[in-house]
């Protein structure tokens, strides 16, 4: 995947995962972008380890792995930003 489309997934992704988990987590769309990219990485290589498959494009199961991603680094972003 070119760099643009691993930024529309990452923002679809981190989009989602915000919507999924609301709140009042620190950062704007910038943040929500960047989590939804390093969502869709960790989400990637989690699915690669358990076998559940990769992010190798623009698909549904690509899209759920990201999110499922962007959920983790969501979570531990807001842990974070709490202390």
């Amino acid at each position: 995947m070119g760099i643009l489309s691993w930024i529309i997934l990452g923002l679809i992704a981190g989009a989602i995962a915000k919507w999924i988990r609301p709140g009042a987590d620190p950062g704007g769309w910038i943040i929500t972008i960047l989590i939804g990219i390093v969502g869709a990485i960790v989400g990637g290589w989690i699915g690669t380890l358990l076998g559940l498959g990769t992010v190798d494009g623009f698909n549904i199961g690509s899209l759920l792995i990201a999110i499922g991603g962007s959920l983790i680094v969501l979570w531990i972003y807001a842990l974070l930003k709490k202390k």
